[in-house]
């Protein structure tokens, strides 16, 4: 738990047999594009890294420069640099296509290799003799918008995940402005794909993801905005893939929902029409309690119908079901939505 931000709640707990077995801790925060912090659970100011959910702010100086007009990327290379993707042929394809665009190998990516998650986050083993390389590392198409600005701009490309890099220090500016903070207050770390990654107060983050769901509306990124979160709703399977998060729920928001994922238990979601976005983490990491307490979230929120709740139910995950399909347990959320706090 995060010892500045001692005032996390339990968000989701876990029983088994009617005894309590597990219970995870979070916080949520829910903010309009004005940065008005609207709804909230626990601590929503809680300082927190925000691993993939920062992506598509990541690529804000990439899409603010007309990359994306002057390399070709259609929607789906933009959708890819958004991605926390599973590695499958359709990923790989398109990081492939994005490379070529910008004259590169794939060998120029600094993302590292890894096996595919569609295997790994799945839980499925991966066929024997697999190969794979770094187009397969679910943060290629992130690293192939990296490269194909520094192509644009004539800077080196062997260290452009370095913090002192030209690239990072626009993206360190960028994701700064989006999310109303001075970027010397950014706390930095450096992420699994060896790119830098920033904690911020989670209405921060929730801030950044309700203009980016605004689009144009938004005064200042909105033409960046507009084509980024677009093309997210529009190949939620690019930006994750099969079975995965991402896909079920921007699938389920009917393009209305812009939803990122990122590790450890971060969670972000904008609303289009409402101007507003959710932000929650889990201090365990734990997904199936992350994915739980969103829908949660979205339900106190208003935000699902019938439908919408019936097809995201699977994400609830109430009922816990053993190898035999036995029900053996049940995992409830167990907080209330207040409003915003002084």
């Amino acid at each position: 738990m995060n010892t500045t931000s001692p005032h996390l709640i339990p968000l989701v707990e876990m029983t088994r047999g009617g005894t309590l077995e597990n219970r995870h801790f979070g916080a949520v925060a829910v903010v309009n594009t004005r940065g008005q912090l609207v709804a909230q659970a626990g601590d929503p100011h809680w300082l927190t890294f925000s691993r993939s959910t920062l992506k598509a702010l990541q690529a804000l100086p990439f899409m603010q420069a007309k990359g994306h007009q002057q390399f070709g990327f259609g929607t789906e290379q933009v959708a890819l640099m958004c991605a926390s993707h599973n590695g499958e042929a359709m990923h790989v394809t398109t990081a492939q296509g994005m490379l070529e665009k910008a004259g590169l190998s794939y060998k120029a990516l600094r993302c590292g290799c890894h096996v595919p998650g569609l295997f790994t986050l799945l839980d499925q083993a991966p066929p024997v003799g697999l190969q794979y390389d770094e187009r397969h590392n679910n943060c290629s198409g992130k690293h192939a918008g990296f490269l194909a600005y520094c192509v644009q701009h004539g800077l080196s490309l062997d260290d452009y995940t370095e913090p002192a890099h030209p690239l990072q220090k626009a993206i360190r500016r960028d994701v700064a402005r989006a999310v109303g903070m001075a970027p010397e207050d950014f706390k930095m770390g450096i992420d699994g794909c060896s790119a830098p990654n920033y904690a911020l107060p989670l209405a921060k983050l929730a801030y950044g993801y309700a203009r980016l769901a605004s689009g144009t509306q938004d005064s200042e990124f909105g033409e960046s905005f507009a084509t980024l979160s677009t093309a997210m709703t529009t190949h939620p399977d690019l930006v994750s893939g099969t079975g995965r998060n991402d896909l079920a729920f921007m699938r389920a928001g009917r393009g209305d929902w812009v939803s990122k994922v990122g590790a450890d238990g971060v969670q972000v979601i904008g609303s289009k029409s409402r101007g507003e976005a959710l932000a929650i983490k889990i201090s365990d990491g734990n997904k199936p309690a992350l994915f739980a307490a969103t829908v949660e979230v979205l339900e106190q929120l208003g935000w699902l119908d019938d439908a919408q709740r019936q097809e995201l139910a699977p994400w609830r995950a109430r009922e816990i079901i053993n190898a035999r399909g036995l029900r053996v347990g049940e995992r409830l959320p167990v907080f209330q939505l207040g409003g915003a706090s002084a």
